[in-house]
């Protein structure tokens, strides 16, 4: 398994140049063919954001102020970083599949699709991020020192979402069905990790402690303690804990799939 881990290291630096090259032609063939181009980053979020909005608001109209921040604002906070996990979570198992061209007709390392792939969706959320800090401004709340910490979360998401798309992409590669599982159990994902309520309400401790072990839960908190709450990452130890204990978990899972699956998949494929 070391072993294993120190090859899926050297991979990276060894191939760190065309990994960025990669990235940067999947965020432009994501887009290619578009009107509107890179306009539909920001579309497509803003019309999601407006549907749960209305929903809320308007029609089941509970979608009172938070902490002292209109809901608008705080439901954002929470969807910012959802749009690019969402993304991760679905695309990351498709990831070895969509360039299995890699895999099969070049020598290039499995364990660096999932890594670029994720570096190009980053470029995606920093727009996003870009449009949520213009929007609190419009509304009157400023960036404060919180904001500071919004790059750990990010460095927290995209660490953790590399780690599942290589483990995910191994197995969906060997068996689609492992990726329709991971497409059909996405939807029941968004509901069960805080994103529309705050996890720290809920009355059963050990429900509670149970969501923390979920990284969209942790970060999507994240995200809302440097917008909404103002905290800090480390005040609470036991979410970062339990942040630390999933990745490890994760990564010993796909550093077993890389040693077990990195020689058999381009067969497979």
């Amino acid at each position: 398994m070391i072993e294993t881990f120190k090859l899926i290291i050297e991979e990276h630096i060894s191939f760190r140049k065309q990994i960025l090259k990669l990235a940067k032609s999947d965020l432009v063939k994501m887009y290619r063919g578009a009107a509107l181009g890179w306009a539909w980053a920001v579309i497509k979020p803003m019309v999601t954001l407006f549907v749960f909005w209305f929903a809320f608001s308007v029609g089941l109209r509970r979608g009172g102020p938070i902490d002292g921040y209109p809901f608008f604002l705080w439901l954002i906070a929470g969807m910012l970083p959802w749009f690019f996990m969402s993304e991760m979570i679905v695309g990351g198992a498709a990831c070895i599949r969509n360039y299995k061209h890699l895999v099969t007709k070049m020598k290039f390392p499995i364990s660096t699709i999932p890594t670029f792939v994720n570096i190009s969706h980053m470029f995606t959320h920093l727009i996003l991020l870009a449009v949520t800090i213009a929007l609190f401004i419009s509304f009157g709340y400023f960036p404060d020192k919180y904001y500071l910490q919004i790059p750990i979360y990010m460095l927290m998401m995209f660490v953790f979402f590399t780690v599942w798309s290589l483990f995910a992409g191994l197995l969906s590669a060997l068996s689609k069905d492992f990726q329709n599982l991971v497409t059909a159990f996405s939807s029941a994902i968004f509901w069960m990790s805080g994103i529309l309520y705050d996890v720290n309400k809920i009355r059963h401790g050990w429900i509670r402690l149970l969501l923390k072990f979920n990284p969209v839960t942790v970060i999507a908190n994240g995200y809302r303690k440097a917008f909404i709450y103002k905290q800090w990452f480390f005040e609470d130890t036991e979410e970062l804990l339990c942040y630390c204990t999933t990745l490890f978990i994760f990564i010993l899972a796909a550093t077993w799939a890389y040693k077990r699956l990195r020689k058999e998949i381009p067969d497979v494929m």
